[in-house]
């Protein structure tokens, strides 16, 4: 049953051991604790399925939650409706109405609200104005672009002046460069209106880019909170490892063992001394199964294989992205998995010639091979 109270201002936003399950059985949040504060822009990054949505949605109060307590500001709110809630939400379809003009959209929700005609001009232009969509407020959609469908759906929502702003995929039908242009506009937007955004995304660009803090998602459940650098500098297991970065981490499969005081890891292509690294959960008495990850710009290229930590192997393909450049990589005959390096561009037309790469000691990072935690 949902309460008839007031409308709920928000500041601070608590998940507390919530869960989300159908009659089916299957389980899409499972044990969610979550805390988002007042004005931050957090981002709730994963895969298709991973539960994101379904985590913004319940702030939406579009959808129940089967355990646990959902609260605005210490005030549980689990069975307060979505029109009590003081949020706005920006939807991946832009959902616009095809035959009211760009004004007519952004002011629906207004009118709803009994204001005045003259407070509704108001709020249009000034929303118009920092959207740069003046010139188009008497179009219809159909008449507009992708980005201006955006824009237009972005003004709807902030010409409410919500506490908080959700963000379900707004970017992902745009093209590359619209993309990233809107994303600098979102940033501008959050530091303009100074409150709190909740962004879902797939996209781990967007996520570097606009959080100030990001939650990695996976089978409806939180894998790591942090800032971006945080998130991308110190992965907790080899998950999150994977999901952030272009191109992938590269990892490499070995034993961590101690030999005559020194830490080694030993891999049938490598071998790397982490004596001083400290890797926890380490017991010396036995080998330990490990994966080592490297990142594509933790590499320095060298002439020759005559450096401690060098890796060598055969040059598959040179991939050109930008000012940037990556070889793909096999690092054993025996080998057929793909590593991906960042080089200069002293590597052109050299495929199936050799490379020698000195490791950067202090940038590996080290998991468990059957738990998938970190050990660094």
């Amino acid at each position: 049953m949902q309460l008839k109270v007031k409308v709920i201002f928000v500041a601070h936003i608590q998940f507390q051991q919530v869960k989300k399950f159908y009659p089916n059985g299957f389980v899409a949040i499972d044990n969610l604790n979550l805390e988002i504060y007042d004005n931050e822009f957090l981002v709730l990054l994963g895969p298709s399925g991973c539960g994101k949505s379904t985590t913004l949605n319940m702030i939406a109060g579009l959808e129940d939650i089967s355990e646990g307590t959902l609260s605005f500001n210490g005030q549980v709110i689990n069975d307060v409706s979505p029109d009590k809630r003081d949020i706005a939400m920006v939807f991946q379809s832009y959902a616009l109405y095809p035959h009211k003009t760009v004004y007519e959209n952004i002011a629906f929700g207004l009118k709803m609200r009994k204001f005045s005609n003259s407070e509704i001009k108001v709020l249009v232009d000034d929303a118009a104005r920092r959207l740069d969509i003046t010139k188009l407020l008497d179009r219809r959609p159909g008449q507009l672009s992708g980005g201006q469908r955006q824009r237009v759906a972005l003004g709807r929502a902030m010409v409410r002046r919500p506490s908080a702003f959700l963000m379900d995929e707004p970017l992902s039908n745009l093209d590359a460069a619209l993309r990233i242009s809107m994303r600098a506009e979102i940033k501008q937007l959050h530091q303009n209106m100074k409150t709190t955004f909740i962004y879902v995304t797939h996209d781990q660009a967007e996520a570097l880019t606009l959080a100030d803090r990001i939650v990695v998602m996976k089978d409806g459940q939180i894998l790591q909170i942090g800032t971006p650098d945080e998130i991308y500098e110190r992965p907790k297991n080899i998950f999150v490892a994977s999901f952030l970065g272009v191109p992938q981490i590269n990892l490499i499969e070995g034993n961590l063992r101690e030999d005559r005081g020194e830490l080694l890891f030993e891999s049938a292509c490598l071998r790397v001394n982490l004596t001083g690294l400290q890797p926890s959960n380490f017991s010396s008495a036995s080998s330990a199964q490990v994966t080592l990850g490297i990142r594509a710009e933790d590499v320095l290229s060298l002439d020759a294989a005559n450096a401690p930590e060098t890796l060598t192997g055969k040059i598959k393909s040179i991939l050109p992205i930008g000012s940037d450049q990556f070889l793909e990589t096999r690092l054993s005959a025996s080998d057929e998995k793909s590593y991906f390096f960042r080089v200069g561009k002293e590597y052109r037309n050299v495929i199936d010639g050799s490379f020698h790469f000195q490791l950067n000691r202090n940038r590996l990072h080290l998991f468990d091979t059957q738990t998938t935690l970190s050990l660094l």
